[in-house]
């Protein structure tokens, strides 16, 4: 009964995992059309590209048997996640496209560190321990990015900003891997997939407390409520090209 719960929570957490990782699409799919990358920010793929490397590194049966449902979902996630940073480079302006090209080949550089330390360097127990830690602060780092986002919400009493499918798929993906870990007694999935579940329904009950104000607050510049796992950088000409409509409007 045990390991069917254990499997089943594992088939939630990949189901869940997936509509998390697809949330972006929107946001890639009005890059492409406009050929730009506006003011949004590529680091968020691809540090959630590193934390996807990590947990399917660690789900391999080499590292920590009885995680393969890990592997899959975070295999995918990080061909997805793969793709998203490819279609940012192709359209980032030149400067950002060397910072997102640096931070990639820091990553991989990461990942390849990892790999390399736990197979030759690294057995057993210790194997397990050295990969799970790596996974679990990476997918705390990924989990914690919509923060920015909440304290968004708190300060403009909002949620315009903050769509609600995001913070549920937040919600479902960490707490069926939560579950996933407690199950197959490891804290490796269990902590971090946990602190991911808490920050889920915070943004559900900021979600509920704020959903009437949903359009009222003042709109932040250049967000366009999109789902994605980050937010968009300041346009300050905008603000400018703003304030001088309004004097000539004003003549």
């Amino acid at each position: 009964m045990g390991n069917t719960a254990h499997f089943v929570f594992g088939v939630f957490g990949n189901v869940n995992g997936l509509l998390l990782f697809l949330a972006p699409t929107i946001t890639f799919k009005r890059i492409i059309m406009s050929k730009s990358t506006e003011q949004f920010s590529g680091i968020p793929y691809v540090m959630t590209l590193l934390n996807c490397l990590l947990s399917a590194w660690y789900g391999m049966p080499f590292v920590s048997p009885h995680n393969m449902l890990v592997s899959t979902i975070n295999g995918t996630g990080a061909a997805i996640e793969a793709i998203y940073v490819f279609i940012f480079i192709i359209f980032a302006p030149k400067k950002e496209k060397g910072k997102i090209l640096g931070l990639l080949i820091f990553v991989l550089s990461v990942f390849t560190a990892v790999a390399l330390i736990s197979m030759f360097a690294l057995h057993g127990k210790n194997r397990k321990i050295f990969c799970g830690l790596a996974a679990s602060i990476f997918s705390i780092i990924m989990y914690a990015s919509p923060l920015s986002i909440m304290r968004m919400v708190i300060k403009t009493k909002s949620v315009e900003f903050m769509p609600f499918f995001l913070s549920l798929f937040v919600f479902l993906c960490g707490t069926s891997w939560f579950v996933f870990g407690l199950l197959g007694k490891d804290p490796f999935v269990a902590v971090p997939n946990g602190f991911g579940s808490g920050l889920g329904v915070i943004q559900l009950i900021l979600y509920v407390i704020y959903r009437n104000n949903k359009g009222e607050a003042k709109k932040p510049p250049n967000t366009d409520g999109s789902l994605e796992i980050g937010l968009e950088k300041s346009q300050p000409h905008e603000e400018k090209r703003s304030s001088y409509e309004e004097k000539r409007s004003s003549k």
